[in-house]
């Protein structure tokens, strides 16, 4: 146990003083925000502004096109088509002209199979379908306005219906729209990182058990600790740099929360006279205040319990599997054969939190989150939007238990293997090492 203990110490030291890693600890968060805007700025950026002359032959179109930041109308003088077509392509300040026919008798088929749409530029895709949408708007509403309905009566039409969803098993908390938002992308969140996570510093385990025994220096080691504890020691050292750095992304989180809850509030009504051309500036972190407000109402200590918890059992679980697969195998090219283990369950846990997120509490939700092989991505998704106690202590016995019992199947492998050179291991010969 003593020896465990130092291997331990070791690698979290050796990890933690790294500079990569302060630098990646402390930026991550940062790098993410970063990322996310970047990814924002690139959609904005590849919004065009288009410029549609528009010739209403019917005159019901008048006016009733709304212009937006990213399509323009304008209308023009019905007589003035010809002229306007022939100089299309000349003309640089617009991309296009709008054609609606005159209708008969109010048959609007008419404006279907006669409307045309010149354009001098490639339009977007979206671009064609808003103008075909508004286009479809306002042929509704006169069709309607036929029927006799007056125009506020029409608008209570489109009105949407709100529905106020309570659930009375979590103290008559309204689970709104935003609610929801949040959950599910706290539940992507959290279920993405302890994806990449496990499989990132399990790669890790894999390529320093491998390289320390192609440097013959496991030798030298294994002479002083037996086999178990210098595999545990491996896999609980990288255990706990990773839990290190979750615990540092959690308070800077919690932080950042608590800060856009309080801190934006007191500026906002220390804003003078409050003005609504003021505010508006601050729509965005407005935005954000409520999603921290939203994610602080969460049972955040259950949340964070359930993740570190399935976070450390699942980290173990498939760890000792690529530390078995670095013992097993010469070199990397060899790894690949065995990881695919390792990465299919639980990329089946991910891709069917999706659908989790949707039904939490459906059969797959619950299966998948019970199932050791998945629950560590699986039970993560569904814990924000809330599960009954006994399913995680079911799931946590499971995993547990299941995670002792890899640790022993690897713990057999990693003793033959770690000192097996030259002999490329087969699932075979690894079964004889495991009933060995």
């Amino acid at each position: 146990m003593n020896n465990i203990f130092l291997i331990t110490k070791r690698e979290f030291l050796t990890q933690v003083k790294k500079k990569s890693f302060v630098i990646l600890t402390l930026l991550a968060p940062l790098m993410i925000i970063g990322f996310g805007a970047v990814v924002g700025l690139m959609f904005k950026a590849n919004e065009s502004h288009n410029v549609i002359e528009v010739v209403d032959n019917s005159g019901i179109f008048t006016g009733k096109l709304k212009s937006t930041d990213q399509l323009e109308y304008v209308f023009v003088p019905v007589q003035d088509e010809n002229s306007k077509v022939s100089t299309l392509k000349e003309n640089k300040d617009i991309d296009g002209i709008l054609i609606l026919p005159q209708i008969t008798s109010n048959n609007f088929d008419d404006i279907e199979k006669n409307s045309r749409l010149l354009v001098n530029t490639k339009l977007g895709f979206d671009t064609k379908q808003d103008i075909i949408s508004d286009i479809s708007n306002v042929i509704k509403k006169e069709k309607i306005k036929q029927l006799g309905i007056a125009e506020t009566q029409l608008e209570n039409l489109d009105k949407n219906f709100s529905l106020k969803t309570i659930n009375v098993n979590d103290d008559d908390k309204e689970d709104s729209n935003l609610s929801f938002g949040v959950k599910t992308g706290l539940s992507m969140g959290l279920m993405y990182v302890t994806f990449m996570f496990i499989i990132i510093y399990g790669v890790r385990v894999m390529r320093s058990v491998l390289e320390e025994k192609n440097n013959r220096v496991v030798e030298i080691i294994i002479s002083s600790v037996k086999p178990f504890e210098l595999m545990m020691g491996k896999i609980l050292g990288v255990t706990m740099v990773a839990l290190t750095q979750f615990i540092i992304w959690i308070t800077m989180s919690v932080a950042g929360a608590l800060f856009l809850n309080t801190g934006f509030s007191a500026l906002q009504n220390n804003i003078p006279g409050q003005s609504d051309s003021v505010l508006n500036k601050f729509d965005i972190l407005k935005l954000g205040t409520e999603i921290s407000h939203t994610l602080l109402d969460l049972n955040f200590p259950l949340i964070i319990f359930v993740f570190i918890v399935f976070f450390l059992l699942g980290y173990i679980f498939y760890s000792s599997i690529y530390a078995a697969i670095g013992s097993a195998v010469d070199n990397e090219t060899e790894t690949q054969q065995f990881t695919l283990f390792a990465i299919l369950p639980l990329s089946l846990g991910m891709y069917g939190s999706f659908s989790v997120m949707n039904n939490p509490d459906g059969p797959l939700g619950v299966w998948l989150s019970i199932i050791p092989f998945t629950s560590p991505v699986a039970m993560i998704a569904r814990i924000p939007f809330g599960v009954p106690a006994w399913q995680i202590a079911l799931s946590i016995f499971l995993l547990l238990i299941t995670t002792i019992f890899m640790i022993f199947l690897a713990g057999k492998i990693y003793r033959v293997g770690i000192l097996m050179y030259g002999n490329k291991a087969t699932l075979k010969e690894i079964w004889k090492w495991i009933r060995s």
